[in-house]
């Protein structure tokens, strides 16, 4: 997508596309939104976070290993979850940052789009939207703070966006956070339910 065409033109007939993050940004800040999406005026772009981008790639191949047997990951089972990997052939489009799943919202003309980490499904046939977290940090992972509160609208809007595309959608979202702490002999992974 060209700098151009991520420039909103409300004369334009054209869908305009939004992505999950952009939606955040609106939420965060409506005017850094509207400098960027309408006039063209980038925020200041954040480092790579190449551990965490890793740490997404191990646990999607973890998860994938479980996906293909049809079986429950083990942090599935310790935690109680009952549910398996969703298994859907469009799965590596949702991964994809440039892609990702998709709802044309006819009124507005919006297409938001979102690229998630993963997708269960649970006992009762609802999809469970997960999402991959990494840190290292000897304090207690909670969501209580106002950054980690855009996890939770994260998870928010994937599940919207798969419920515009037809899937039954449970009312629960996963956060599955991979704890590196230096003073233990293996990661902490801890697994929170919305």
């Amino acid at each position: 997508m060209s700098r151009q065409s991520a420039i909103f033109n409300p004369a334009s007939n054209a869908p305009f596309c939004l992505s999950r993050s952009k939606i955040n940004d609106f939420l965060t800040c409506a005017r850094c939104f509207y400098l960027d999406r309408r006039l063209g005026i980038n925020k200041p772009s954040l480092p790579a976070f190449s551990l965490n981008v890793a740490v997404d790639c191990l646990l999607k191949k973890e998860f994938d290993a479980y996906r293909v047997q049809k079986k429950p990951h083990p942090l599935m089972v310790q935690y109680d979850i009952q549910a398996i990997p969703f298994n859907h052939p469009d799965l590596d489009l949702w991964r994809n940052n440039f892609k990702g799943i998709r709802y044309h919202d006819p009124k507005s003309n919006f297409v938001l789009f979102g690229a998630i980490d993963d997708v269960w499904k649970s006992e009762h046939g609802e999809l469970i939207i997960v999402d991959y977290k990494a840190t290292s940090t000897t304090e207690e992972i909670t969501l209580d703070t106002e950054y980690r509160q855009t996890y939770k609208r994260q998870l928010e809007i994937y599940q919207f966006l798969f419920q515009k595309n037809g899937f039954p959608v449970s009312k629960s979202a996963y956060i599955v956070y991979a704890n590196a702490l230096k003073e233990r002999q293996a990661f902490s992974i801890n697994t929170y339910r919305l």
